[in-house]
């Protein structure tokens, strides 16, 4: 038990190290990416677009998470939290039953349950949202509690117009946890109204701008679940939480009384077969895996690449030597040969790496972090020293990889889903009143 506390100690400063590397090589890119505009100027539009993008998205997200890890505190406090650690939406609703009661009571308001976030599903919003076409799955992006993503959502879609939607996440409780002031609940919510489309006060991305009294969200939830559904109960505890104002994750303002309704759907009668098995956010490969495995294969691509190279230059052998003397052409043959060997197993090492870390191998993620790390620090010794120079023609796009193979797997989502532990199909039967029976 020792070892095993010790273990997850040094696997958490590990991944405290190369998280907060990851920001530092970051602002290092930022700062490689601004000295090129310089040189390219204003003609090269997909240059600032490429910039805006690693900014919005890379950057300012990872210098709010190390931020936000100082100065805001882990515990609950009413509030969902963005993936960069920011303060989100209020959790304004509880709940009490099992899955799939709380999966009937959606289901007989007229809810829609939300696709996952996918390269698919993200597409499909965007050009749903520009073209102003119907897509009532759209996906809502992940806010975080009890340190993980919602672990599903719905929403109900107005207008025809994506843009626009009631949208609610849930998060199961762990165990045996408890409300302030000691209420039980299954269930936690967080419900708010899509207004529109814009930009992030906070880091530039496009995101949905919320409506600021989420008091009226929470109400219509409410409202549809119990009109449905003769069996729900509803009970509030008043002023659960202060009253005030503040500004979500993305800089929207938002208000709210404080009071917090629990819907009891413990009576609500579900027929076995239409039973589905638990889900647990942590189970689905996010979006950070499915990147740093891809770069990592690309990495693999250009060893494999090289090594091809190094078979079959001619140019190559010749260009080699010792002291300004050439090699003995033998010998020059048998150190390129040996030198492409190397490169070639280093690029199908890389492959079987990025399949682990698909899979979530946290030891696979780990090894491709610290080679990623590696590589930068090699490249920061060889740019500082003048011996190495920088930019889009020459050794940028590659410690760009690096950079960005190391900012995906530090994220919190990759690192939640590497070191998960699986949670097994609850053995029901039936739901009926007091909840699951077996």
């Amino acid at each position: 038990m020792f070892k095993a506390a010790n273990k997850g100690v040094t696997d958490t400063r590990l991944d405290h190290a190369f998280f907060v590397m990851g920001g530092v090589a970051a602002v290092w890119l930022a700062f490689l990416l601004v000295g090129e505009s310089f040189q390219l100027g204003w003609g090269q539009v997909w240059f600032y677009v490429v910039f805006w993008a690693f900014l919005a998205y890379l950057l300012l997200p990872r210098l709010h998470r190390i931020l936000t890890t100082i100065y805001v505190p882990g515990y609950f406090i009413g509030r969902a939290r963005t993936s960069d650690g920011l303060l989100g939406d209020p959790v304004n609703v509880a709940l009490l039953g099992a899955e799939p009661q709380i999966h009937a009571i959606m289901e007989s308001a007229k809810w829609t349950k939300a696709d996952d976030v996918t390269f698919a599903s993200s597409r499909r919003i965007i050009s749903s949202t520009i073209f102003r076409r119907s897509y009532s799955e759209a996906p809502v992006s992940p806010l975080y509690l009890f340190d993980r993503q919602q672990d599903f959502a719905y929403q109900q879609e107005v207008d025809n117009n994506p843009g626009k939607r009631h949208h609610v996440r849930f998060w199961r409780c762990p165990e045996g946890w408890l409300l302030p002031g000691g209420h039980k609940v299954d269930w936690l919510a967080a419900g708010t109204y899509d207004r529109s489309v814009g930009f992030s006060l906070f880091t530039l991305q496009i995101t949905h701008k919320i409506e600021q009294n989420t008091d009226v969200e929470r109400d219509h939830i409410v409202s549809t679940v119990s009109a449905a559904e003769p069996a729900v109960s509803v009970q509030v505890i008043k002023d659960f939480s202060t009253g005030y104002h503040s500004r979500n994750g993305g800089g929207d303002s938002i208000s709210t009384d404080g009071d917090l309704p629990i819907v009891d759907a413990r009576s609500v009668l579900v027929p076995a077969d239409q039973l589905p098995r638990r889900t647990d956010s942590r189970d689905r490969r996010p979006a950070p895996i499915i990147v740093g495995a891809a770069l990592v294969v690309a990495r693999s691509i250009a060893a494999f690449v090289l090594a091809v190279t190094l078979f079959t230059s001619s140019d190559l052998a010749t260009d080699i030597s010792t002291d300004g003397e050439a090699l003995d052409p033998q010998a020059t043959t048998a150190l390129v040969t040996v030198m492409g060997l190397v490169v070639l197993v280093f690029g199908l090492g890389e492959v079987f790496l990025a399949w682990r870390i698909f899979l979530g191998s946290n030891g696979a993620r780990v090894i491709a972090m610290a080679l990623s790390s590696i590589s930068i620090l090699v490249q920061a010794i060889d740019y500082s020293t003048g011996t190495a120079n920088l930019t889009l023609e020459a050794g940028l796009a590659g410690l760009a990889s690096d950079i960005l193979v190391l900012l995906a797997l530090s994220s919190q989502r990759a690192r939640v889903y590497a070191k998960r532990q699986r949670v097994p199909a609850v053995p029901v039967s039936v739901v009926s009143r007091g909840g699951v029976n077996s």
